[in-house]
């Protein structure tokens, strides 16, 4: 059974076109990775500052191995646009 992760992102003050164009450049990254299902991008409408990754996953683990595929220092731009650290979580569909 598929899991699907969403990961939550703020950015900084200033930083949101910028850190959501960083979030759409590693969408194609996600999508290749082994195991990937599916990856969307949502950006809030009530903040321009929040934004939400959806990933469907063939797992955990999957998902997991997949983080090693975004080149390190594309991770450490991407933390100086946040004003906090990326949160996530797992979820499966209640049968």
């Amino acid at each position: 059974m598929s899991v699907v992760r969403i990961n939550n992102f703020a950015a900084k003050a200033g930083q949101a076109e910028r850190l959501g164009k960083f979030l759409l450049s590693v969408v194609p990254l996600i999508e290749q990775a082994e195991g990937c299902q599916s990856c969307m991008l949502l950006h809030s409408h009530d903040d321009e500052n929040v934004f939400v990754m959806i990933e469907v996953w063939a797992s955990v683990d999957a998902h997991r191995a997949s983080v090693k595929q975004i080149p390190p220092e594309k991770i450490l731009a991407a933390m100086t646009m946040l004003a906090a650290p990326p949160s996530g979580e797992y979820y499966s569909k209640k049968m």
